[in-house]
């Protein structure tokens, strides 16, 4: 089960960023397997798993989360420039809460979640 997820966390982050995103600005396919780091975002639990670029983060709907199906992507451009996409069909009174606590983190604070999602794959 948890390779499943590894594979999906990695689709995902590739499906979220990939259209969204210009040619010149696509980030590099990404594997997004470290962690989970256990996060709280809009009164619910997001699983944060880092991806090997050591910049970019995945923070999924975890379960019993009414935004679940929904995953969010930071990627962290080689510039720097944090950029936040979703994706999923979870209830907004759910999802927009996580959101607009995801959207306040600067480029530092995701960063430290990467770290986190790199320590707790290191751990137990």
């Amino acid at each position: 089960m948890r390779n499943v997820m590894f594979s999906l966390l990695t689709f995902l982050a590739l499906a979220v960023a990939a259209p969204a995103l210009a040619a010149e600005e696509r980030p590099p396919p990404l594997n997004c397997e470290a962690g989970p780091a256990k996060k709280t975002y809009g009164g619910n639990p997001w699983p944060v798993y880092a991806c090997d670029d050591g910049r970019s983060a995945v923070v999924v709907a975890d379960q019993g989360n009414p935004a679940m199906p929904l995953y969010f992507i930071f990627y962290v451009k080689p510039d720097g420039a944090v950029r936040l996409y979703g994706e999923g069909t979870g209830a907004k009174s759910a999802t927009q809460p996580a959101f607009d606590d995801l959207s306040k983190l600067d480029q530092a604070a995701v960063a430290a979640l990467v770290a986190e999602a790199r320590a707790a794959k290191a751990g137990p």
